[in-house]
């Protein structure tokens, strides 16, 4: 039966402090791009309400060329804890972006200094700037100058298995300002293969005095056990396990906060759960939430008799009725089956 040490315990029974703000929640919801927009964020707050949650990553170049914020950086007045997160390689944009993230209502701004794409990196951010621990630095300290609420950061172990340094990265971006730092425990050579590496994450926790939050194979409420017992980390963040899955932060704060686990959804509440997620999309984004929503709800569509063709369909919809329809009809047969003598 999976518990609690009685250390992890007492150290989990308190709210964290990220500066000047307060969580009643050691779970939190990462910045993926492509998923982590409003509607994508209001149903892992259905299930995790006290959470941290982030936007997609936003481009503070793009914002300092653009006269009105950009659709991914909308927050809802109901949907705090939020953050914004924010990457470039200038401090001077950055700054200029935080000021606005902040206008828009993030309680913290989050610095991406881990993303592995290519794109992002060839210009200096994201992950690049585990090269370049002065400009990290930098941004660190003109951005935590420029807002009042905490600057955190995210990052990685280093740019590859010759060049981890996130000792000396983490404890340059503590002496910088940075409020706290989310480590996925992969280097960027390595994308998102292999098995996160957990005990770099315990020797970060050992160095810094800020909240340090575990990131890289979080995907059940035991994966998040097992890493804090590890780390000793201050909290979890769930990336791609919430992906088709938005019922998992909520799964892990419960059992931190009462020791006990909730009973996992049935196929049916994924799938009806689906459908939420997919009304939600048409109401907020048209037909480009159509699109949108294809692969999510393929994401969904796992785990039960008949998935493999309730995905090859769903990611073809065109609309909202022909969507809606098809899971109805996948509900009606689940319920079906299990009235079945």
């Amino acid at each position: 039966m999976l518990a609690l040490s009685p250390e992890l315990r007492s150290r989990l029974a308190t709210p964290l402090q990220i500066g000047t703000v307060t969580l009643n929640s050691r779970v939190f919801q990462s910045p993926l791009a492509g998923v982590t927009d409003l509607v994508f964020r209001r149903l892992v707050r259905r299930y995790a309400p006290d959470s941290m949650m982030y936007t997609e990553m936003v481009s503070a170049s793009g914002l300092h060329y653009l006269k009105t914020l950009p659709r991914i950086m909308e927050v809802a007045a109901n949907e705090h804890p939020i953050s914004i997160q924010l990457f470039d390689c200038r401090p001077d944009f950055l700054a200029e972006a935080a000021i606005k993230a902040v206008a828009e209502g993030a309680d913290t701004v989050d610095i991406n200094m881990g993303c592995p794409v290519n794109k992002i990196t060839k210009n200096g951010g994201g992950s690049s700037l585990l090269r370049d621990v002065p400009t990290a630095a930098a941004i660190v300290r003109t951005v935590s100058a420029a807002v009042s609420v905490p600057v955190t950061v995210k990052t990685r172990l280093g740019w590859s298995d010759q060049d981890i340094n996130i000792l000396d990265f983490a404890k340059a971006m503590e002496d910088a300002g940075a409020a706290m730092i989310t480590i996925h425990a992969r280097t960027r050579a390595q994308g998102f293969n292999g098995a996160a590496r957990w005990e770099w994450i315990g020797r970060v926790k050992q160095h810094l005095h800020i909240p340090v939050i575990a990131n890289g194979d979080i995907f059940s409420v035991e994966a998040a056990v097992q890493c804090l017992e590890q780390t000793g980390a201050d909290g979890v963040m769930c990336s791609r396990g919430t992906m088709g899955y938005p019922f998992l932060v909520g799964e892990i704060d419960h059992f931190l906060k009462t020791g006990e686990q909730r009973p996992a959804p049935t196929a049916i509440e994924r799938l009806q759960c689906a459908r939420d997620h997919l009304i939600a999309l048409w109401e907020y984004n048209g037909e480009r939430g159509i699109r949108q929503a294809r692969k999510h709800l393929t994401w969904y569509a796992k785990g039960f008799t008949a998935a493999a063709e309730l995905r090859s369909q769903l990611c073809r919809i065109e609309t909202l009725a022909g969507g809606v329809a098809l899971l109805d009809e996948a509900i009606e047969r689940l319920r079906n089956l299990a009235a079945a003598p």
